[in-house]
Formats: structure tokens, sequence, C-alpha cells
């Protein structure tokens, strides 16, 4: 058994070693990039810019949504809900007090939009559904909150308490599937974003009356199966961890996280986790890592875990490690942001704008929680490239930090005072796309390198 587990491994290792990565591609297909690692290795990606210093482009978006921008090839696609009335504005920072319990009256507008990477040209703009909305939304939630999914040839547009649709590039329906209108806790209504994987669209629907895992056939919309959750209402991304022992499917949830097999039965789950389950699991070298804590939960925990884990892997008291469970920090957790994993770091922004950093392997604390100076509220994930984290907060500025060394801030970049930020930026082809509450913006680097003349 054992030398065929290393034989396993060795073959996992030189498919890793084949297969292209993330950081190589030029597409940002879903939420935090083709890997849920929100990290890139492109050169030309810009590291400092203002609302008008390496702008590219800019293009207002109509309507609310707080999905993010995903990108194949010259095109991005954004979701948004047009309110054909008046929508409350978002307030910055403020969780307590954003209940809205009642629905909206007006009519609104369920759309889908493609733009011109290059350019910012809107090239279509599909609406996919016209109506009252039939549940009600945080304040600081849009009913557009869930990133799209695309293959190149489609994109996938959920919108958590109406359905799934799914169009060709070219803006084209193809197919819907509709479900029923699920409460959510306090009414905040849904964000999690649907994931492909092979011929499958994968989607999470954690709510207060029958939750549930659905796996669609990306072709038709046919569900292939569907698996009852016990959990209450979440707000996390599914993520597929393919590891030496199988491929298999982590979902955050109330309390828990759970593994599914490609058929959707459990594998494992590991307990004593937070509920309100919001940030994305994520998978480098051989670990699973995952996270949630909510602001006023007893459990705030960052773990490791390794594959092939069956059954209940939940640690002991007191303990931080056992068969499965390669480490644990107890109180490390953020509430909104995804850690994000980077040079084998991770490094941890937590709502109210404290900062911190471990080791990856073998779950060490590099640095303690640091203060962002004037951080405030953040709510979108760090993202990481050039050696560098940066981190994006409620106010539009972004606070870039060296993924080696101790913590300083090496510099801000602003954006403009309207730009409220909540949505996780994309990074495709040496361009950084964040999208704020009223346009997305296109950063690349316009620096030019002088070439010495010649004698």
């Amino acid at each position: 058994m054992a030398s065929g587990r290393y034989f396993a491994c060795l073959i996992w290792v030189a498919f890793q070693a084949l297969a292209p990565s993330a950081d190589a591609q030029s597409n940002w297909p879903q939420f935090r990039g083709a890997q849920s690692l929100g990290t890139s290795d492109d050169a030309r990606l810009p590291e400092r810019w203002t609302a008008t210093e390496n702008v590219r482009w800019k293009q207002d978006i109509p309507g609310s949504g707080w999905s993010s921008p995903v990108v194949w090839g010259n095109r991005v696609f954004v979701t948004t809900v047009v309110n054909r009335g008046t929508t409350e504005k978002p307030k910055k920072g403020l969780y307590l007090g954003g209940e809205r319990p009642e629905p909206p009256k007006e009519v609104h507008e369920w759309r889908v939009v493609c733009l011109d990477l290059n350019d910012g040209q809107v090239l279509w703009n599909r609406q996919v559904h016209e109506g009252v909305p039939e549940s009600s939304i945080h304040v600081k939630n849009t009913f557009a909150s869930e990133t799209p999914v695309t293959d190149g040839e489609r994109v996938y547009a959920y919108f958590g308490n109406l359905g799934v649709y799914c169009l060709t590039v070219e803006g084209e329906p193809v197919w819907s599937q509709r479900w029923p209108v699920y409460k959510t806790n306090s009414g905040w209504g849904t964000g999690g974003s649907p994931i492909l994987h092979a011929d499958k669209l994968l989607v999470l629907n954690d709510n207060e009356e029958s939750s549930f895992l659905v796996a669609l056939d990306k072709r038709t919309g046919k569900e292939l199966w569907r698996t009852p959750r016990t959990d209450k209402s979440g707000w996390s991304t599914p993520f597929v961890w393919t590891n030496p022992v199988r491929s298999e499917i982590v979902v955050s949830g109330d309390g828990k996280v759970r593994s599914y097999d490609l058929d959707g039965q459990v594998l494992w789950e590991v307990g004593n986790m937070s509920h309100n389950a919001i940030p994305t699991p994520f998978a480098q070298d051989g670990l699973l890592y995952v996270t949630s804590g909510h602001v006023l939960g007893k459990f705030k925990p960052l773990l490791a875990i390794r594959p092939g884990a069956q059954g209940d892997i939940t640690l002991a008291d007191g303990a931080t490690s056992n068969d499965y469970v390669a480490w644990c920090q107890k109180a490390a957790a953020p509430y909104n942001p995804t850690p994000v994993l980077y040079d084998g770091r991770i490094y941890v922004c937590l709502d109210g704008g404290f900062f911190a950093c471990y080791d990856a392997k073998s779950g060490e604390q590099i640095y303690s929680k640091k203060r962002i100076p004037n951080g405030k509220a953040f709510t979108a994930s760090p993202f990481a490239y050039h050696n560098k984290i940066f981190c994006l907060n409620e106010d539009g500025v972004t606070f870039v930090i060296p993924a080696k060394g101790d913590f300083e801030i090496l510099y801000t970049n602003p954006l403009a005072d309207d730009d409220m930020c909540l949505a996780t930026p994309g990074l495709a082809d040496g361009k950084l796309l964040i999208r704020t509450a009223v346009r997305l913006y296109c950063i690349e680097s316009t620096e030019v390198k002088k070439t010495a003349a010649a004698p």
C-alpha cells in the first residue's frame, strides 16, 4: 500500500509540473482565478495606480453588483441588477443595522454584461430576467453578488435566489435553471459563486430552509445530482481539490467544512468552524486550507488538511493537529476576505484592518496581527504578485505590503471618493480589473523603459 501511495504521489507531482498553472494563464475564469488562489506571476501587472494614474480605461456599470470580473481572451464578464426605482446606497463598514427585511417593490432587471478587455467598450448587455425581487438583501449586499464563471465558450451567471443562466460568450441564451426562493439569515441575501469542474457546474446554496450542493450538466443545465445539507446560511464558494488521492469538492459551511466526492457523497468533515461561512477553501503543494471567522463567533480557525481523510476529522479539545489536520491556528481567521497563499506564506487580511502572516507548511506565525494604518473596513480578498500583497479596502484604497520580511506599507493606491469596493479584483493579461460600486477600472502599467542612447 505504501509503495502504491508513493507511486500515486509521483504521478500527481508529474501532472502538476506539466499542467498549466493559473499564474501562467492570461484568463481569469472564476472567483479568485482558475485555482482559487488570487495570485499571478505576470510581470506586466501594475504596482501603483490612482483613479487616473495607470488607468487604461474605466467604464460605468449600470445597476448594482459585487460580482468579480472574470476574463477569457479579450472579453470581461460581470453581472449586475438594475433597479428601475431607487436603490439605497450601501454604507461602508456597516454590518449591524443593515437588515432590510422586506423585498424591494420596484421592478429589477438581472443582467450579464460583456466588455472588451482592451478598451472597455460594452460588447453586449443581456437581460436574463425581469421582475420584482421575491427576497430581501442586506443594505451592503446586492442581487448580483455571485461571480460568474466561464470556460471560454459559455458564461454561467448564478443569481442566488433566482437561478442559473447560461449564455454563449457572444451573449446568446443557451439554458436557464430556476429554483425556489429560500430565506437567508436575517434576510441578508446570497453571495457564494459557482465553479466549473470538467462537465459539471457546481453550485452551493446554503440558506435557512433547504440548503443543497448541486451539480448541473454545463452543456444542458440538467441536474446531475443534488445533495441536501443541514447547514444554514453561508456565502462561501466551493473548491475542487485535486490531490494525490482523488478529486473532491470542498465546501465551507455553518460550523463545519465538508468534502464530497464528484458524485456528491460526503467524504469527510471537520467541525468547530465559525458560522456564517464566507472565505473560499484553497490548496497548494499537497495541503488544503480552510477557514472561517465570524466577527462574533467563538471559533475562528485557519486549518491545513492533508489528503485522504475519511469521516469526522475534527480536532480534539486543545489539539492543533491530528492524522489529517496538519496544523491549526485557532484565532487567525478573517470573516469576509479569503486569505492569500503566496510563496510559501499565508497572508490574512481581517475585516477590521489587521494583517497577519503564517508559514503555509507548518502554520507557524511569522508575524502577529498588525494594524493597517487608516485601513478601516475590508471585504474584498487580498491578491498577490511581484512579491507583494495587495489589500483593497471598502474606500477603494489598496495597501501594498511586501511578501518577504517584516510588515510594512510600501505605498497606497487610492481610487475616487465614490468608489466603494467590496468585489475582489481580477488579474488577466497584465491588467488589474477593479470593480467598484459605480464602475469597472482596467489598471495597466504605462511605464516605458528608457533605452540608453548609443554612443
